[in-house]
């Protein structure tokens, strides 16, 4: 069969098991089970702590030990079993930590599925550059699949949600013990120190003014990239409680209309070289803060009647808020780091987008709407909500504007391609 197609099946159900739950746990939280949203904001942390050491330890077992592709098999059937306990679990905190297994299970298969890729694109002499960016496509596509299925099967609030990520895990760990062989590479680390193999030597960076900025306000950043996730499903479901907007489109589809968002973010991506090209790095990353300004105010002033056009162009911006700073994020790394602990360097920029900032944007916001934004009968109040989490991305846009100084060289970018 052909690779190409084989590394495209792999991507598409990667992100299909995150995507059949990810944008419509909130549903079941809130409504079904009725549970707070202070021990929700936890829930979401989940993937921050798992994504602070689970990528570095299955890295490491990897290239020392264990096959990449039977390692990330094994995972994927182990995320699968601990995801079926789930619709058993009757109280929050036992809920938590199920979810963080399944998570520390689940997070370091995004890393293991790109290495895999990599590796078999390598040996079948194919262009990586040229060639892996359409297979990665298709992931998000999966993403979006797995939301619709969700959505339209009617469980965006029923624990078949998991069940359905469950079982396409199952599916993805069986057939990944027949992906091509992916070696560990000791020769590579023989003689590292174990400073050096767990990655710890791109710390260095806080040393330098302009690294250390970046980082803390990827960080910063970072913890506001899963808020519209955590509460954008359950915050368009809400509009049933309003009468003249319960059989709306909105309220019965609100997982397809957040997968407006999933789409935009395919199209953006190919927007990014014109807009790196015209405006440089720094103004591209604050065209993304600025972005979520918008994400989230839109958000706010938005209904599904006349309403609906600033839910849809909140989707739609969602694309350029989240493509541009991360994947800009990521070319400064590669432009600003020397090579010798460049990997080193973009998996500290994961470390404080999905790990630090993940944990603190999902504790803290679970925190505030608990305490100042809901309602004696359990009832939320959105707008203000949404313009919260919009003052705080204008402030850390402003804040960045201000701070953080960098020159626009052209030449500086084009090298990233050789």
């Amino acid at each position: 069969m052909n690779i190409k197609f084989r590394l495209t099946f792999m991507s598409f159900l990667q992100f299909f098991v995150w995507g059949a739950w990810l944008i419509t746990i909130a549903n079941y939280w809130f409504g079904t089970k009725q549970w707070g949203s202070s021990e929700f904001g936890a829930i979401f942390a989940t993937l921050g702590i798992s994504s602070i050491f689970m990528p570095t330890i299955t890295g490491i077992i990897a290239d020392r030990w264990v096959n990449a592709e039977k390692l990330y098999a094994g995972l994927h059937i182990l995320s699968g079993l601990t995801v079926c306990t789930l619709p058993l679990v009757n109280d929050p905190n036992t809920f938590f930590w199920i979810m963080l297994l399944a998570m520390c299970f689940y997070m370091p298969t995004i890393s293991l599925s790109n290495s895999i890729a990599f590796n078999a694109l390598k040996s079948a002499k194919f262009d990586v550059v040229k060639v892996f960016p359409p297979i990665r496509v298709w992931g998000t596509i999966g993403f979006i699949v797995a939301m619709w299925v969700t959505n339209l099967t009617g469980n965006k609030a029923t624990v078949n949600q998991f069940y359905i990520s469950a079982f396409a895990s199952f599916v993805l760990g069986v057939y990944s013990f027949t992906l091509p062989k992916c070696a560990p590479q000791l020769q590579n680390i023989a003689n590292s120190s174990i400073v050096n193999t767990l990655g710890l030597d791109a710390f260095k960076l806080f040393a330098n003014y302009k690294m250390a900025l970046f980082f803390i306000f990827s960080m910063l950043l970072g913890a506001a990239l899963q808020l519209t996730n955590m509460y954008g499903d359950v915050y368009l479901d809400d509009f049933r409680k309003i009468p003249e907007y319960t059989n709306s489109f909105v309220v019965q589809y609100s997982t397809i209309i957040m997968s407006i968002s999933q789409i935009s973010e395919t199209l953006f991506i190919l927007a990014i070289p014109f807009f790196l090209k015209k405006f440089g790095i720094k103004n591209v990353m604050l065209i993304s803060m600025f972005a979520w300004v918008l994400r989230f105010g839109l958000f706010a002033f938005g209904n599904p009647a006349e309403g609906l056009w600033m839910i849809i162009l909140s989707c739609i911006v969602y694309g350029m808020a989240f493509d541009f700073f991360n994947i800009s994020g990521s070319l400064f790394i590669e432009t600003e780091t020397d090579s010798k602990m460049r990997s080193s360097a973009q998996g500290l920029f994961m470390m404080m987008t999905n790990g630090f900032g993940a944990i603190i944007g999902s504790l803290i916001s679970g925190y505030v709407i608990q305490n100042f934004f809901t309602n004696d009968n359990g009832s939320k109040d959105w707008q203000p909500i949404w313009l919260t989490f919009a003052l705080y991305s204008m402030i850390v846009a402003i804040l960045f504007a201000l701070f953080f100084k960098h020159k626009h060289d052209p030449n500086n970018l084009s090298k990233i391609k050789h």
